[in-house]
């Protein structure tokens, strides 16, 4: 099993579409003629729509009230992220894992959702 994509709920669609391109370095693509309809962005990673942002407001599957808990990142590089969220001013959360030999990175879109950044290695800094 692996994660095929991630839905995000906002009602701001060019904020969190902007944050998401500029601090996961993601490229906006195409989405599907059938459901144009919904106001969104899909952003790919590596050739692959992996996010898919919405317009949080309407009735039925568009209501407000559903959105996502957070969602996790695989991702590579840990100090080159920490920088860079530091270099754009994002406030952030790290948590160590020793056990799984993992470090955290938690932080938050424009819209509020929490978003989790999940790196090998762990260390001794934890700011949890």
């Amino acid at each position: 099993m692996h994660i095929d994509h991630v839905t995000l709920r906002t009602r701001d669609l060019r904020a969190t579409r902007d944050f998401m391109i500029q601090v996961f370095d993601l490229e906006e693509g195409t989405r599907p003629q059938e459901i144009r309809g919904i106001r969104g962005h899909w952003l790919y990673s590596e050739g692959q729509p992996l996010v898919h942002i919405i317009e949080a407001h309407g009735q039925g599957l568009l209501r407000a009230a559903e959105f996502i808990d957070h969602v996790g990142f695989r991702m590579g590089d840990y100090d080159a992220f920490k920088a860079k969220l530091e270099r754009l001013g994002i406030d952030y959360r790290t948590i160590n894992i020793p056990t799984l030999n993992e470090r955290r990175i938690f932080l938050r879109t424009p819209g509020g959702q929490l978003l989790e950044t999940v790196f090998p290695g762990a260390s001794s800094e934890n700011s949890w």
